[in-house]
């Protein structure tokens, strides 16, 4: 798959329920993603897998996500915001 093919997939699966996960992840995939190791890829595209509620919980910081590559990846995409 191209990196144009995968960024429109990575953009669709961005689209969100929730504004607030929307404004985190489209920024990311537009500007850091193909700056990303394979394997950090990999980790994100698996974090877009999860529900809406628990990115939530995770990203506003009333959870903490228990595995430990998922948890590296939110902190990563946090670290980035521009408040």
């Amino acid at each position: 798959m191209s990196l144009t093919e995968n960024k429109a997939r990575l953009r669709w699966a961005c689209r969100r329920g929730m504004l607030e996960l929307d404004v985190l992840f489209m920024p990311f995939v537009e500007e850091a993603y193909e700056h990303l190791s394979k394997e950090q890829q990999a980790v994100f595209e698996r974090l877009l897998e999860c529900q809406d509620p628990e990115l939530f919980a995770w990203f506003m910081g009333h959870e903490e996500c228990k595995d430990a590559e998922l948890n590296d990846m939110v902190q990563f995409i946090l670290g980035r915001v521009k408040v």
